[in-house]
């Protein structure tokens, strides 16, 4: 028998996939409309639960942050260093994380959602210094970097687009293709190449983005 609480969970979750599907196209000026129709939920039952856009948007950044905390521990439970920092960025990936930027700036950062935050920091720094010290991962590469990795792998141009024209015949070879990217990226983690460009990337990339002017 499907609860109620069931059901809320189901439809956040659904509004989760269309938030980051939604705001791939449109940005932050996406629309909760657009987001509620994406998602099959009436917008009148979506408003009764969420007064606001910034309220919705907060719930679903909560939503987001407790996958990125759940994909850490996972990758923290195999005793493989390397393998657990790779499940942790597939799936990081695969998820779509980092597909709510947009909306940074533009919503107030609640005291859950920093602590959440926290977490999942710690989460990945331990993450990283366990890939370290089993010298399975190139030394200058830093926690912010596999943070920023992993938001501009879990986009992809391609498949947002194929999509929006409703190609679905391309779908699973362009699915096949992004897989493809992700160990191609995640090879370059691995020590032995050339050094990394510039200065490692500074912390203040996320959190002033989410700072509101």
């Amino acid at each position: 028998m499907t609860t109620r609480k069931d059901l809320t969970e189901r439809n956040d979750r659904a509004l989760l996939q269309a938030a980051r599907d939604v705001l791939a196209e449109d940005g932050a000026h996406a629309s909760v409309a657009a987001i509620a129709t994406r998602a099959g939920v009436g917008i009148g039952s979506l408003y009764r639960r969420y007064k606001t856009k910034e309220e919705l948007f907060q719930q679903l950044s909560l939503l987001s942050l407790d996958h990125w905390n759940e994909a850490a521990e996972q990758g923290l439970a195999d005793s493989d260093p390397w393998a657990g920092l790779a499940v942790f960025i597939r799936g990081c990936v695969e998820f779509g994380q980092g597909s709510l930027a947009p909306v940074a700036g533009t919503i107030e950062v609640t005291r859950e959602m920093s602590a959440k935050a926290r977490r999942g920091d710690e989460l990945l720094d331990e993450l990283v210094r366990r890939a370290h010290r089993a010298g399975v991962l190139r030394g200058e590469v830093t926690s912010v970097d596999i943070s920023l990795l992993i938001e501009q792998l879990g986009r992809s141009p391609l498949v947002d687009q194929l999509r929006k024209q409703g190609r679905d015949d391309l779908l699973p070879a362009a699915a096949e293709a992004r897989r493809r990217l992700i160990a191609i990226a995640l090879d370059g983690l691995r020590p032995g190449h050339d050094p990394l460009p510039g200065s490692p990337p500074g912390g203040e990339l996320f959190t002033d983005r989410w700072s509101q002017q």
